[in-house]
């Protein structure tokens, strides 16, 4: 029995041990996770840019951007929301799943990376930079994103910042909902769908929907032709669900 007694003990022992062990591994390769993305946001900073070069029509997170290029040709843009966590490069691969699971430098990582829609076409070019980014427990990548439920984050945070390498540009938010992924078969808005719309009346179809669901009341609005992005994450109000933050392309005059 006191033999017994002992291999119990000593079970209980190593299970605890291994326990622990394993709970180490994973915090580590959590903050290990959170690092790299927080790095990821202060990329841009590291990049220095010759001031000589910086025109109107070449500002200096256009020149970076294009440096970015160089290491990664699939990098498409910088995404940034001010006073967020949110200032990603953005990546467009031949595909939506390669960069759910490789970041920006095509390096295997839990985190992803910011990516535009396979579908985006740039020689028309679309008219709606449909971006997705997973929603991450550490507080990185997207999941910033789901505090403009609250209308004063919106208040707070109104505009989007996407910078090509031919282009600096400023989008006002004009809706913030919630939806999911649905069934081919459901007779229902998928905003997913839209990135190259066939018509005005699509156009017009979109912008009303996106409205009609918003999470609260936003003045602003889109008219045909103008430019849209659409920042699309993770969440868990349901099933497959989704929360997406809109916005559209700011005029010059405005």
């Amino acid at each position: 029995m006191e033999k017994s007694k002992k291999l119990i003990i000593l079970l209980i022992y190593i299970i605890l041990v291994s326990l622990i062990i394993i709970s180490i591994i994973y915090i580590l390769k959590e903050l290990y996770w959170k690092k790299e993305a927080i790095e990821e946001t202060k990329i841009v900073d590291t990049i220095e840019v010759d001031e000589s070069k910086v025109t109107k029509e070449s500002t200096k997170k256009m020149i970076q951007v294009r440096s970015l290029k160089q290491e990664n040709s699939d990098i498409v843009g910088l995404l940034e929301i001010e006073n967020t966590s949110i200032s990603y490069p953005v990546v467009q691969g031949d595909d939506n799943e390669y960069y759910m699971t490789h970041n920006y430098k095509k390096e295997k990582s839990k985190n992803g990376a910011i990516f535009l829609d396979k579908d985006y076409d740039w020689e028309i070019p679309s008219n709606n930079f449909l971006i997705y980014g997973h929603n991450l427990n550490n507080g990185t990548m997207f999941q910033e994103l789901l505090k403009y439920e609250s209308e004063d984050y919106y208040n707070k945070h109104p505009e989007i910042l996407f910078t090509t390498a031919d282009d600096e540009a400023t989008y006002d938010i004009i809706s913030v909902f919630k939806s999911k992924v649905y069934n081919n078969i459901d007779n229902v808005f998928k905003y997913y769908f839209f990135i190259n719309p066939k018509s005005e009346e699509d156009y017009n179809n979109y912008i009303k929907n996106i409205k009609e669901i918003s999470l609260y009341n936003i003045e602003k609005t889109a008219e045909f032709g103008r430019q849209l992005i659409t920042l699309s994450t993770c969440s868990y109000h349901v099933k497959d669900g989704r929360f997406v933050v809109v916005g559209a392309k700011r005029q010059i005059n405005e």
